[in-house]
């Protein structure tokens, strides 16, 4: 009796791994929808703040240059491309220090993760942002200076037609730091922030 317990125990535990492992029971990524898709421009403020000295960076003005997929049944990788010159900021300071921000390693890319009541959220990837002042010039990446593989989360609702710039999910780092008196220091991890208005207003569903 014991032996065919364990034997239909065996057979059971077979089954469930097939069945886990069989093409109908795999997990399907998510696919969007967006309309209208094409040339758009994401235009608002943002900021960062070195989360280890305090320090924050403030942009009164920026402006994303992007083209998005349109139609259905998208991938999110890549849903979305952000590319110079036109992406742009500006009105940067820290504290009353005016400081210069160049965008770099375009094209970055506009990622959908998740929908969920009429809020998509994703990622912004491939930012490198070089900065300078009097005295101090650093450069906010991921994992290094030049590596174009920093990244920030957003979200963007439709029915405002707002991406927002998320505080959680991204790893932009202080990297190259040249003078700064201490303000930033390399390899400071840095928390973004900010909000665009989307023109024109996009709508992305899922699926």
């Amino acid at each position: 009796m014991l032996k065919r317990i364990s034997a239909l125990a065996v057979a059971g535990g077979t089954a469930v791994a097939l069945i886990a492992t069989s093409p109908s029971f795999a997990t399907t990524a998510a696919t969007f929808t967006v309309k209208p898709g094409g040339a758009a421009t994401a235009a608002g403020s943002a900021q960062v703040k070195d989360s280890k000295t305090g320090t924050v960076a403030k942009c009164t003005k920026l402006k994303l240059n992007t083209t998005l997929k349109k139609g259905s049944g998208l991938a999110g990788a890549k849903i979305g491309k952000i590319t110079g010159p036109s992406t742009a900021f500006s009105g940067c300071t820290i504290g009353t220090i005016a400081v210069g921000v160049v965008a770099k390693g375009f094209p970055w890319f506009l990622n959908a993760t998740s929908f969920s009541s009429g809020v998509t959220k994703g990622t912004i990837t491939g930012i490198d942002l070089v900065a300078s002042a009097t005295g101090c010039s650093a450069t906010l990446d991921g994992t290094a200076a030049g590596a174009d593989n920093g990244k920030v989360s957003v979200s963007y609702t439709n029915s405002t037609g707002k991406l927002k710039i998320l505080t959680t999910g991204g790893n932009l780092h202080d990297w190259a730091v040249s003078g700064c008196l201490g303000l930033i220091n390399n390899g400071d991890p840095e928390v973004a922030s900010g909000t665009t208005t989307v023109s024109p207003k996009q709508t992305i569903t899922s699926p």
